[in-house]
């Protein structure tokens, strides 16, 4: 099946799905950080996993349509790796870390990280250069 028509809509679901990721786990970075992250309800849990499902699924759509998949493409299969490090980051940044101050690193390396594939995706350059960054961002 042809997935060509789809791909317009396809990035929006992605990109969408992107910025939705990162301001969710700052969010409840910022609420484990003040101790209030297991007060906040099951939606906490649950939203963030269906959002990532919809990146995750996008993004192998996406990937398919452009004839570039990991192992394949440099940029990514650097996006992938700094993905798993992202999740392992994060899930020790708020649930596995076992002291405030390793919650907290790992938190901001958790940031780094999703810093770090935006960057690759808009340059598709597993190292990319700021200043063809700053360019695509408008800077």
């Amino acid at each position: 099946m042809d997935l060509t028509p789809f791909y317009p809509i396809l990035k929006i679901i992605h990109v969408t799905t992107v910025v939705i990721t990162g301001s969710l786990f700052t969010l409840r970075f910022v609420w484990m950080s003040q101790g209030t992250l297991q007060q906040r309800g099951r939606w906490v849990d649950t939203v963030p996993h269906v959002n990532d499902t919809l990146l995750f699924v996008s993004g192998l759509m996406i990937a398919s349509i452009i004839g570039q998949l990991p192992l394949q493409a440099s940029w990514l299969t650097a996006k992938l790796f700094i993905l798993l490090a992202y999740i392992v980051l994060g899930s020790i940044a708020l649930k596995r870390g076992k002291s405030t101050q390793i919650r907290l690193w790992s938190g901001y390396a958790a940031i780094a990280c999703y810093l770090l594939i935006i960057s690759i995706a808009l340059t598709r350059n597993p190292v990319p250069d700021i200043g063809v960054l700053m360019q695509r961002l408008g800077f």
